[in-house]
């Protein structure tokens, strides 16, 4: 029997010796899947912890973006205040400037706007200047004539002559 049984305890001792060799096999591989199990869910931690920051960041982004639109808002409405406050100013300055002319929401566009009124208002008071030129009288009254006694008769002209003569 012994030789029965060696035959047996050999192909048992080489299934047992395989069968080792598999678990060793399969416990590597356990184990290098649990490596690299640990470390995605390093990876994954860390991932998660660098889009938590970004999330942060982008809060605060749109907390700040928020708070500059609100400003820019603000200095805008200041920017038209100042505008309109100059452009009374300069038509206060100026009143022969017609208030029409002077338009826009910003001090650049008042600054165009005056230009325009100022060189209408001029264009006009030439116009105007020019016009009354053409219709002045020459200062100082006409040479004085005498009356034209051509059309009176000869009875007229004597009692002409008497009235001026005393008179």
């Amino acid at each position: 029997m012994s030789d029965e049984q060696d035959p047996e305890l050999a192909a048992l001792q080489e299934e047992l010796a395989e069968a080792q060799a598999e678990l060793e096999r399969l416990a590597a591989l356990t184990a290098d899947r649990e490596a690299r199990a640990r470390h995605l869910e390093e990876r994954t931690a860390a991932l998660e912890q660098a889009l938590a920051a970004a999330e942060e960041t982008a809060r605060t982004r749109e907390q700040e973006a928020a708070s500059l639109r609100s400003s820019v808002e603000e200095l805008q409405g200041r920017l038209t205040t100042a505008a309109a406050r100059y452009r009374e100013l300069a038509l206060r300055a100026e009143p022969e400037l017609p208030a029409d002319l002077v338009t826009g929401d910003s001090i650049e566009e008042i600054d165009g706007a005056l230009a325009r009124a100022r060189e209408t208002v001029a264009r006009v008071r030439e116009q105007m200047e020019a016009q009354a030129r053409r219709g002045r009288v020459p200062p100082g009254a006409p040479p004085r004539t005498g009356t034209d006694l051509t059309g009176l008769s000869p009875r007229d002209k004597i009692a002409h002559g008497l009235r001026t003569s005393r008179g």
